[in-house]
């Protein structure tokens, strides 16, 4: 654990806290890997990437993950937003996606690898994760007190509404 959560008693006891939260029964080895493993791989885009396409649990680690190695709960919106962008535009689109990267100020490449995952998302639920994301946008510049805990439940919203 010291060497996941780290070795002060205020993140072991909170890595502690959500394994106990998180998993039922015994904590094992693989329980505190699986939770806390990877975290140097974590990163706003991972973050992202795991919540559009549906990876709730992935995504819900990651971002947890990002935080406690210092990235900021906004530098998670704007991920969020840009991804969510791409998604709202490719959802409805009928063209190329490459067509509509230079409208969008994005590379073609980006918005290629964005289409697969915007198959899957019916534009109603595109629209209501842009709205999720402005919401923990505003709550991570100040408009709550718990900033981290308002992304958090912006990243299940969106990684909820895939496929629905």
């Amino acid at each position: 654990m010291v060497a996941a959560a780290g070795s002060t008693l205020s993140d072991l006891g909170g890595a502690c806290q959500q394994l106990m939260a998180d998993v039922a029964g015994d904590i094992t080895e693989e329980h505190v890997d699986r939770y806390h493993g990877g975290r140097v791989e974590a990163s706003a885009f991972k973050v992202a990437d795991a919540a559009f396409e549906g990876r709730r649990e992935a995504a819900t680690r990651l971002y947890r993950h990002a935080i406690a190695t210092g990235v900021s709960p906004i530098a998670v919106t704007a991920a969020l937003a840009r991804k969510g962008r791409h998604i709202a535009a490719l959802v409805d689109h009928r063209g190329s996606p490459a067509a509509l990267a230079s409208t969008l100020g994005a590379a073609p490449w980006q918005l290629q690898q964005v289409a697969e995952t915007a198959r899957r998302w019916h534009p109603l639920r595109a629209a209501e994760a842009i709205e999720a994301i402005a919401r923990a946008d505003a709550e991570a510049k100040g408009a709550s007190r718990t900033p981290e805990y308002a992304v958090e439940r912006a990243i299940t919203a969106i990684a909820s509404s895939v496929g629905r």
